[in-house]
């Protein structure tokens, strides 16, 4: 992952996790996703069976911010972001969650809040999965 010319972000076979955060979001939903994340067997094992965890692979992460993930696209052209919190509210938020994620002692690398990045993925497979700190707050 790039800003500019500078590498800032870097990592082999792992996951890229991209955060949105949302108006109401709080550290709790921030150690929520960290933990569901490094715990969820989404990896093969030797039966090609997801049954392995990111802690389990030794998998790394990158974490990007992505406020654009609370897009609203229900009404006109342009899409709103009324959902996603601001700066003041996710710098500290996306930061702790990213502390979380440390914690596991897996590789973690992260993003530039608010910068324009490239990131180029190989993804190895074609798997996506949308976690959503909503899920616990209805538990």
């Amino acid at each position: 992952m790039a800003v500019g010319d500078e590498i800032v972000g870097r990592i082999g076979p792992g996951l890229v996790i991209l955060l949105g955060v949302r108006n109401g979001d709080d550290e709790t939903a921030a150690a929520y996703l960290a933990n569901k994340i490094v715990n969820l067997r989404i990896f093969q094992d030797e039966n090609e069976k997801f049954d392995r965890s990111a802690l389990a692979v030794g998998a790394e992460l990158l974490a990007i911010s992505q406020f654009t993930l609370y897009a609203d696209t229900t009404r006109g052209r342009r899409p709103g972001f009324s959902d996603a919190a601001p700066p003041p509210v996710s710098i500290p938020l996306y930061e702790k969650f990213v502390e979380f994620l440390r914690e596991s002692n897996l590789t973690v690398q992260t993003g530039v809040f608010g910068a324009h990045m490239i990131v180029e993925i190989i993804n190895d497979g074609p798997v996506t999965i949308l976690l959503d700190s909503e899920e616990k707050r209805k538990t």
